[in-house]
């Protein structure tokens, strides 16, 4: 067995050979997340849409891992303007995330202009 395990799950998302996320022992990283619809390339239209699909893709590639969300240390998140579009993400945050004393670190950041996304992320978990 190798040492480190491609994680894909019931939803390979990408293109190049590259798997969703990472694992090695009980750390895990997942490649780029972005809001395509599941099974597709189509992007919907709005930012909100987008983000419950990120949310959506985050918890599939850490349980295909062997975690769960409890799991995820950190989340950064790329956005056209973060502090505009902050609210779209605490929605889906809170649900993901209920106990404010046990959320895991977050970072949001400024995706480029010409990107066609809305929203795009990455995470990391150390599996219990």
């Amino acid at each position: 067995m190798t040492r480190r395990q491609s994680i894909n799950g019931s939803r390979a998302r990408h293109e190049n050979p590259i798997p969703n996320a990472s694992r090695i022992g009980n750390l895990v990283m997942s490649t780029v997340i972005g809001g395509a619809n599941p099974g597709t390339r189509e992007l919907p239209p709005t930012l909100e849409a987008q983000v419950a699909n990120v949310f959506a893709y985050i918890r599939h590639d850490v349980e295909a891992a062997g975690g769960s969300v409890d799991d995820i240390i950190k989340i950064t998140f790329w956005v056209k303007d973060p502090a505009k579009q902050r609210a779209a993400l605490n929605e889906e945050w809170v649900k993901m995330f209920p106990d404010p004393d046990a959320r895991p670190a977050r970072h949001t950041l400024t995706l480029p202009a010409d990107s066609r996304a809305l929203v795009q992320a990455d995470f990391t978990a150390v599996l219990g």
